[in-house]
C-alpha cells in the first residue's frame, strides 16, 4: 500500500483499472447468460470467448503501435469510453447474435489497447526500484475481483436481468476515465515519421533483439501451449475421476483464483529479481498442474491449483517488470501486445488440442503431461536466461534517476 500512497498518479491508475476490471467480470458473466438464453448453444458461448480472447491476439502487433504512437493518458481514456459505447449498442440494439460476436471483438481490441499502454505507462508513473511492487498491486487489484465479479453479478442478478447488468458494466467504463483524466500527459513515444509496417515490424523485432525478453516471451508461450488446457480439464477431474460433483469443479477453479491473489500478495513485500521471479513461476505453475494430474483426492488437488495460481501470479509480474526495465519506452506498448498476445494465441492452440487429449486421453494425463513439457520448457529458460553464449544487447532503458 506504500507505493499507493507515495505515487498519486499511480493511485489513479490502479483504480481506474481495478473499476474497468470489475465492469470486465460483471459483462462477461452477463454476456455468457444473455448468449445461452438467446441461443441455448454451448457452440454460441464457445464463439462469445474466442471473440474476446483471439481477436486480440491476432492484431497485437497493429493494438501496441497504435499505444506507442499516442499519448498513453489520452488512448486510454479513449479505449474506456469506447467500450462503453460498445456495451451500450449491445444493449440498445438488441440485436442478433451475430451482431453481438462482433461488437465483442471490438470491445476486446478496444481493451487489449488499453492494457498495452497502461502496463508501459506504469514505468513512467513510479520509480524504477518500485517497479515489481507496483506490478504486484496492479495484479492483486484487478485479478482479485476474478473471484469478486462474479458474486457481485450474482447479486445483481437477484434483482437485473442480464441485459440491464450490462449498463452496470458501462456505467464502470465511464467512470474509470474520470480518474484517469487527472494523470500526467504520458509521452508520445513514437515521434519519427515512420510507416506504421515499419513501428508494427519494430515492436516485433524488439522482442528478439533483448535476450532476456525472447528468453522469457518463448517461456511463456509454451507455457500457455502446454498447461492452459487445465481450463478444459479440470471439469472433467472434478466430476469424472474424482465423481464429485460441479461443486468440486467449483473448488478447483476458486483454489487457482485464491492462489494468484497469495501470489500478488507476497511480491507487495519481497523484491526479488524479475526474471527469478518470472522463472520460478513457471516452474511453479507447470509444477501445480502436473501434481494436480497425479492428486489422489480431491483436497490435494486443490492444494495444487492454489500452487498453480501463484506460479501464474509471479509470472505476470516478472514478465512484465523484466519488459518495463530492458524495453526502451518508445517500443514498450508494442512489446507488451505482442508477449500478452502470443499468449493468448498459445493458449487458443492448448484449447483446441486439450479438448480432444480429454476426450482420447483423459484429464489426468492432459494435466500431468502438459506440467511436465511445461517444466522442461521453464527449465530451458532458466538455463537460457543464465547463458552467455548469446551475447545479449546492451539495455535500451534510460537510466533511472
Amino acid at each position: 500500500m506504500d507505493v499507493l500512497r507515495r505515487y498519486p498518479a499511480f493511485r489513479r491508475l490502479w483504480r481506474a483499472r481495478v473499476v474497468s476490471f470489475l465492469g470486465d467480470s460483471l459483462g462477461l458473466v452477463a454476456l455468457i447468460l444473455h448468449v445461452t438464453a438467446e441461443t441455448e448453444s454451448g457452440a454460441a458461448v464457445g464463439l462469445l470467448l474466442l471473440a474476446g480472447d483471439f481477436t486480440p491476439s491476432l492484431l497485437s502487433p497493429l493494438l501496441g503501435t497504435i499505444a506507442d504512437r499516442t499519448d498513453g493518458r489520452r488512448t486510454m481514456i479513449v479505449c474506456e469510453l469506447g467500450q462503453a459505447a460498445v456495451v451500450a449498442l449491445i444493449v440498445a440494439l438488441s440485436a442478433s447474435i451475430p451482431v453481438v460476436l462482433l461488437l465483442v471483438a471490438a470491445r476486446a481490441l478496444l481493451a487489449a489497447t488499453f492494457q498495452a499502454a497502461s502496463r508501459s505507462a506504469i514505468a513512467d508513473l513510479v520509480d524504477d526500484a518500485d517497479l515489481e511492487v507496483a506490478n504486484s498491486m496492479i495484479g492483486f487489484g484487478t485479478h482479485g475481483l476474478e473471484a469478486l465479479g462474479p458474486l457481485v453479478a450474482a447479486g445483481l442478478l437477484l434483482v437485473l436481468d442480464p441485459i440491464e447488468v450490462l449498463l452496470v458494466d458501462a456505467a464502470t467504463f465511464l467512470v474509470s476515465p474520470l480518474l484517469l483524466v487527472r494523470l500526467p500527459r504520458l509521452q508520445v513515444t513514437i515521434e519519427e515519421q515512420t510507416s506504421m509496417f515499419t513501428d508494427v515490424r519494430a515492436g516485433v523485432g524488439a522482442i528478439w533483439d533483448v535476450r532476456l525478453v525472447r528468453v522469457l516471451a518463448l517461456g511463456f508461450w509454451s507455457m500457455a501451449v502446454f498447461t492452459a488446457a487445465d481450463d478444459v480439464a479440470l471439469p472433467f477431474l472434478g466430476t469424472e475421476t474424482f465423481d464429485a460433483g460441479a461443486s468440486a469443479v467449483g473448488l478447483l477453479y476458486a483454489a487457482g483464483g485464491a492462489g494468484v491473489l497469495v501470489g500478488f500478495g507476497a511480491l507487495t513485500r519481497r523484491r526479488p529479481r524479475p526474471m527469478t521471479i518470472a522463472l520460478l513461476g513457471l516452474a511453479l505453475a507447470c509444477l501445480g498442474n502436473a501434481l494436480t494430474g497425479i492428486a489422489p483426492v480431491i483436497a490435494l488437488a486443490v492444494a495444487m491449483q492454489a500452487a498453480r495460481g501463484v506460479g501464474n501470479a509471479w509470472v505476470g509480474v516478472g514478465t512484465d517488470t523484466v519488459i518495463q526495465r530492458e524495453i526502451a519506452p518508445h517500443l514498450r506498448g508494442r512489446v507488451f501486445a505482442n508477449v500478452y498476445g502470443g499468449v493468448g494465441l498459445a493458449a487458443g492452440i492448448s484449447y483446441l488440442a486439450g479438448g480432444a487429449a480429454v476426450d482420447a486421453l483423459g484429464p489426468r494425463v492432459v494435466l500431468t503431461g502438459g506440467g511436465i513439457a511445461g517444466l522442461a520448457c521453464a527449465a530451458i529458460a532458466a538455463w537460457a536466461s543464465a547463458s552467455r553464449t548469446t551475447p545479449m544487447p546492451p539495455s535500451p532503458m534510460v537510466p533511472s534517476p
